[in-house]
């Protein structure tokens, strides 16, 4: 995982789903939650509540993983919706690699 980036993205719902494939990550900001939103080995997707830390002190999951973007972004796992739902609400922003988030 890497550092969320300072300013948030450019981007619009239709273009989210390259820039995952491309970038491999995103956070994404709604209200006063942030999920990271990343493949795992390229192979599944999932997001991860960036509030709870697990034992590795890696960012718990929250999301069911699943093998394809499409269907990611059809997950209902913020408060009960998806990323699509809650697409005009949110804020994106890079996760900046070779730093850690604290």
């Amino acid at each position: 995982m890497g550092k969320k980036a300072a300013e948030a993205l450019d981007i619009n719902y239709e273009d989210l789903a390259d820039y995952l494939h491309t970038h491999h990550s995103v956070y994404m900001q709604v209200d006063s939650s942030v999920y990271y939103l990343t493949d795992v080995n390229y192979e599944a997707w999932r997001a991860q509540d960036t509030s709870r830390r697990n034992e590795k002190n890696h960012f718990v999951d929250c999301s069911d993983l699943v093998p394809t973007v499409d269907e990611f972004l059809t997950l209902p796992f913020v408060n009960g919706h998806t990323i699509k739902e809650v697409f005009s609400e949110a804020r994106f922003y890079e996760s900046v690699k070779g730093t850690k988030e604290p």
